[in-house]
């Protein structure tokens, strides 16, 4: 018999001065793409994810609801003007996951039938649609985890030892594999986390206040590179050929507290900047940012006329706040929008003599973007960064020179030069001690993203993504043809719109629909057609479930309820 493995690799808003952030999306380029625009509306076309800053001075604004809407997010950002609120906002895309649980989807669908027929063969058309869709996967997940019991960081050596391959063969198992994964990762609707889109989650601070780095030399940089060379990817992140990010959903963070460190911490900053600005010493660490620009020459091919709601969260921090005894005093709320799903994938490194073939898959949830390190793999001690080095430096130089010039001074200047003296002195304290809070808060960060942050790791994880997959694609059928059956036939865009309208009229939700994927699994099933002009329509319920046919799952419970 041959190994699956070997079998052949899958087929198959603004006002002036605002830029923004658009992150990658479903059915849409790759690239990530800047946009700036003249205007927040509510009829402004869907965009996957739109990163705009409002550079105003003025309080932090405490946390609240966070806007769900394009009118709340309005509302949000006419309010936090009247306060001088500096504002973070975030537009969002909505996301192609069908956000309802399946019994939820088939029972609200079902209520709506009214004839008690019609509802009896919608429901078992639903058990049919889902038990013939697992059929189709389950060879494809079946050689996707017999591929991982090969490369199991745990039990994958002792696999690896009763099989009698090659290096070239086993090469070729580790591509395959990865081959499957990616894509499960794409019908799960996770995206491939972009440099730009790092950039932005990096661009704030959160809890996490010390910069985190990787240690190259403890990861495999050999497995993804060959990956990636085989089969290419546009706009792959820096770090990809070491271990790749996959990320889906978008969630809020909220933390409350007082804060006093922290506030101390903003208030010496500030005072600091000021005097680099008085000295014009800024100017030696002064950097102009660039922002990529948008690629004119280029098109996504998807039409901008199609306006769709977007979702709008904010980014709400201490530094932003406005320097008042109250704000100092009170207990402060601070926002963070969140990955609500993080999947990390990444070999460790190890000698040519003695290759570890294990592949870690780590799934975690609820990922404050700008505390995103806590995902990274063989992180490196947290340290004082070049740059706190080079501040010590000069402090210690402008203090040394202060100090020799303070010497020949008349006494009235002499109080001047303490004070900067006691500013470069306190500064430095600063840096010391913030770093040793920062570290026991690192501490605590990671050891909560072990408990509570982490999902499932290796096994679970795929388990988990195979299941993401069926549910999603029988979610878009049932929808999709119950769509056809109540409305009749409609073109791919008419039903496309449709099935969003119904999530969002019956459940409350919005969702970026897939319909083409859908169609394509309607098309397959053999219970719709096209008539002459492209139009897709279904047959009648009876005659959907006579084609489908008596499935394997219905007979075994036949014969166990016989028996019983």
């Amino acid at each position: 018999m041959t190994p699956p493995s070997l079998r052949p690799s899958p087929s198959s808003l603004q006002c002036p001065g605002i830029s923004a952030f658009r992150l990658p999306a479903n059915r849409r380029h790759s690239s990530p793409r800047f946009h700036g625009s003249n205007r927040m509306t509510a009829s402004d076309p869907a965009r996957p994810l739109l990163y705009t800053l409002d550079r105003s001075p003025g309080p932090l604004m405490e946390g609240g609801t966070p806007a769900t809407a394009a009118a709340e997010a309005m509302e949000a950002t006419g309010k936090a003007k009247n306060d001088g609120v500096v504002k973070e906002v975030i537009r969002l895309e909505r996301e192609s996951v069908i956000p309802i649980i399946k019994p939820k989807l088939v029972m609200k669908l079902a209520y709506l039938i009214e004839r008690e027929n019609d509802r009896t063969e919608f429901m078992k058309l639903c058990k049919r649609v889902e038990y013939t869709i697992r059929a189709w996967y389950l060879l494809q997940f079946d050689d996707l985890m017999q591929l991982y019991a090969l490369f199991d960081p745990v039990n994958g050596e002792k696999s690896l030892e009763q099989q009698s391959m090659t290096s070239n063969e086993l090469k070729t198992l580790e591509l395959n594999f990865l081959t499957y994964l990616f894509q499960i990762m794409e019908k799960s609707n996770f995206k491939l986390l972009s440099d730009e889109e790092y950039e932005v989650a990096q661009s704030g601070q959160y809890l996490l206040n010390l910069p985190i780095k990787v240690d190259e030399s403890k990861v495999d940089s050999k497995l993804l590179t060959k990956y990636f060379r085989e089969h290419p990817h546009d706009n792959l992140p820096a770090f990809a050929n070491k271990y790749i990010i996959f990320r889906r959903g978008i969630g809020i963070d909220r933390t409350t507290d007082y804060f006093f460190m922290e506030k101390v911490d903003v208030i010496i900053s500030r005072a600091w900047r000021s005097l680099l600005r008085v000295t014009r010493i800024d100017r030696l660490f002064s950097k102009k940012q660039v922002l990529p620009r948008k690629d004119t020459k280029k098109t996504d091919g998807i039409n901008d006329d199609v306006e769709e709601p977007d979702l709008y969260v904010e980014r709400v921090r201490l530094e932003k706040m406005e320097l008042s005894v109250m704000n100092l005093l009170r207990k402060m709320t601070i926002q963070e929008p969140t990955f609500e799903r993080m999947i990390v994938v990444y070999r460790k490194a190890s000698p040519e003599s003695k290759p570890d073939r294990g592949i870690f898959v780590k799934h975690f949830k609820h990922i404050p973007m700008a505390d995103m390190e806590l995902v990274l793999p063989e992180k490196k001690n947290p340290s004082l960064t070049p740059m706190d080095w080079v501040t010590f430096l000069i402090s210690a130089v402008i203090g040394l020179v202060t100090l020799i010039g303070s010497l020949e001074m008349p006494k009235a200047d002499i109080w001047f030069v303490t004070a900067i003296l006691s500013g470069l002195v306190g500064y430095c304290a600063k840096i010391y001690f913030t770093f040793q809070a920062n570290m026991v808060q690192y501490q605590n960060l990671i050891t909560k993203s072990m408990y509570d942050k982490q999902l499932d790791s290796g096994r679970g994880t795929l388990l988990h993504l195979c299941d993401d997959v069926i549910q999603q694609e029988v979610k878009e059928v049932i929808i999709s043809y119950y769509i056809l059956m109540e409305q009749g036939k409609a073109t791919v865009q008419d039903l496309d719109s449709r099935c969003e309208q119904l999530i969002k009229e019956e459940f409350g939700m919005e969702c970026n629909f897939d319909v083409v994927d859908a169609v394509k699994k309607l098309e397959k099933l053999g219970i719709v057609s096209r008539d002459s002009i492209g139009r897709i329509l279904c047959v009648p319920l009876k005659r959907a479930n006579e084609i489908i046919g008596t499935t394997t799952e219905e007979m075994v419970m036949r014969a166990q309820q016989a028996s019983g």
